[in-house]
């Protein structure tokens, strides 16, 4: 069942071991870094990896290896990772099972004039992994088909209108990003929006405009940066898919983030609906470049009408490494690991946060969980609480959900709540000098 999003009413923490000795850490190879990039790179790091959405000056700009659920930069410093590289890593760092099914394929060659026999047994594994699946497609990014989906829901409705809910990401598309540079007013002209959760007003989107909504674009819960994620009311979803069924419009659900970290067949499994159209991305191959598709039989020709090509999507190696990837998810049931440490990290900080005069507002399911500090909506003490967090070797993201992988261990959690109890005294002092 969907976690709730919940403030704690625990007691104080029982007295811990306390953090591991502390000593100010250096950036000083990520900033050198920084400056060479910028006189060959635009903005030298750009798009959600830019350190400008972060506190800079208080995190690592670079990386350099990983191991399981912790990787280094390039001063040397280890990070207990709580990003997963923005999701992606999600069975550790160096899977030795999926980086050996990966180089194996990539041995025998990676990119041909045809694909390789292994995409076949991926979208196999893919329709049958999913209730409402009936074929696959293969791109290499979240935002390839997102886009495309958009373009079949057109295709087989022969609209033009797309709906999505205010703040959500879809990626870097010209009717999507969060950007503004290079934009036109007609990249938006078809697009509607609405309130996450609010029903009625996705509703009187479909009455105001009879006819002409191709489709409705929606990630399984709402989770934008700078805002606490939002889970579904009850009933909301199955009111969605009501009211794009008695309006003929293709549901599109955009499952790049949390697919494979809440369900193994899909975050719609998990809140109890089904789509016309889902994307795969992040954790569906544990770091290797891989999106998919899968969609049902009604929208197949809509689908084969719609050019869907690149140069490298059909890359043998990374569908090796997702298949591999997903069978080890099951095998190890690590839905059930992730849900369980990411719940012990959100009500960990709650307690904690609570024992030093703070209310902590977690929200998100576990494996997505995000905490944050209940007398502000500037993030001001979030940013102050993440950046000595980051300093301390526990990367935790003032603006963005967090994610948990099957390689995080309680040791790690415990490690991290052991943290925050020095650092919770330090947010304190910094807002009370």
């Amino acid at each position: 069942m969907p976690a709730k999003n919940t403030v704690s009413t625990a007691k104080k923490p029982a007295k811990t071991a306390k953090a591991a000795a502390y000593a100010e850490p250096s950036f000083a190879k990520s900033k050198e870094l920084f400056l060479r990039a910028a006189k060959v790179i635009p903005g030298a790091i750009y798009g959600h990896q830019s350190p400008a959405i972060t506190v800079p000056g208080s995190y690592p700009y670079y990386a350099t290896h990983g191991e399981g659920a912790y990787y280094w930069d390039v001063d040397g410093n280890k990070y207990i990772d709580y990003m997963c590289a923005y999701g992606p890593m999600v069975t550790g760092y160096g899977n030795p099972v999926v980086d050996a099914a990966a180089a194996a394929e990539f041995k025998k060659g990676n990119c041909f004039n045809h694909p390789a026999p292994v995409m076949v047994e991926l979208a196999e594994r893919l329709v049958n992994l999913m209730s409402f699946g009936d074929w696959a497609v293969f791109a290499r990014n979240g935002s390839d088909l997102t886009t495309w989906c958009t373009l079949v829901a057109r295709e087989q409705t022969g609209r033009k209108k797309i709906v999505a809910a205010k703040g959500e990401y879809h990626g870097a598309h010209a009717w999507c990003t969060p950007g503004h540079g290079g934009l036109t007013e007609e990249d938006r002209a078809n697009m509607l929006y609405y309130t996450w959760n609010k029903l009625d007003e996705l509703r009187l989107l479909f009455l105001n405009h009879k006819n002409e909504i191709a489709g409705v674009i929606m990630t399984p819960f709402h989770h934008p940066a700078f805002a606490d994620s939002e889970l579904p009311a009850a009933g909301f979803w199955q009111g969605v898919r009501k009211l794009c069924d008695e309006n003929g419009a293709v549901l599109i659900l955009d499952d790049v983030r949390c697919g494979f970290r809440l369900d193994m067949h899909g975050s719609h499994a998990y809140f109890g609906f089904e789509p016309d159209l889902a994307v795969y991305c992040k954790a569906i191959a544990n770091g290797y470049t891989l999106s998919a598709c899968v969609g049902r039989n009604s929208l197949k020709t809509a689908a084969s009408n719609v050019y869907l090509t690149g140069s490298y999507w059909n890359g043998s190696a990374s569908m090796a490494a997702a298949l591999a990837n997903l069978k080890y998810l099951e095998k190890i049931d690590g839905i059930k690991t992730m849900a369980k440490l990411g719940d012990m990290l959100k009500d960990g900080l709650v307690e904690r946060g609570k024992a030093f005069g703070y209310e902590q507002i977690a929200t998100g399911p576990g494996a997505l969980p995000f905490v944050r500090f209940g007398c502000e909506n500037n993030f001001m003490h979030q940013q102050v609480f993440c950046a000595e967090m980051t300093k301390r070797g526990h990367f935790l993201h003032p603006h963005h959900n967090w994610f948990i992988s099957t390689a995080h261990t309680e040791a790690d959690i415990k490690a991290t709540l052991d943290a925050a109890e020095v650092v919770f005294p330090m947010v304190k002092k910094h807002f009370a000098d």
